[in-house]
């Protein structure tokens, strides 16, 4: 059967039988791993993939922030660069609302 380990050192958390002989990370020794309750083991596994989709979701609104400054920098019109302005202003709202909630899982023991 398969474990959660977290390691103590680092907060590193490894999936096994066993834990590791060191960790992946921070390469403190086996001693320093213990295994996760049945409950917090089911939070990590429940929000693995939320947590994937905010982080591709702060990718997004990167690449928005990048065309939206290219617009800018094209310069082509006014309603053009008030649009791309809106857009780059948008996607760091949408980018740090999923940091935030990233934030928020970590707080609650699901990452």
């Amino acid at each position: 059967m398969r474990y959660l380990w977290k390691c103590s050192a680092c907060g590193f958390v490894y999936e096994g039988e066993d834990a590791p002989e060191k960790c992946p990370k921070c390469e403190a020794p086996k001693e320093k791993f213990s295994r996760l309750s049945e409950e917090d083991a089911k939070k990590i596994y429940v929000s693995d993939r939320t947590n994937d989709i905010h982080m591709e979701i702060v990718t997004l609104a990167m690449r928005i922030e990048v065309l939206a400054k290219e617009g800018i920098e094209l310069n082509l019109d006014p309603p053009c660069v008030q649009l791309f302005n809106k857009a780059k202003d948008e996607a760091w709202i949408i980018k740090q609302r999923s940091k935030a909630e990233i934030e928020a899982h970590l707080g609650k023991g699901k990452w």
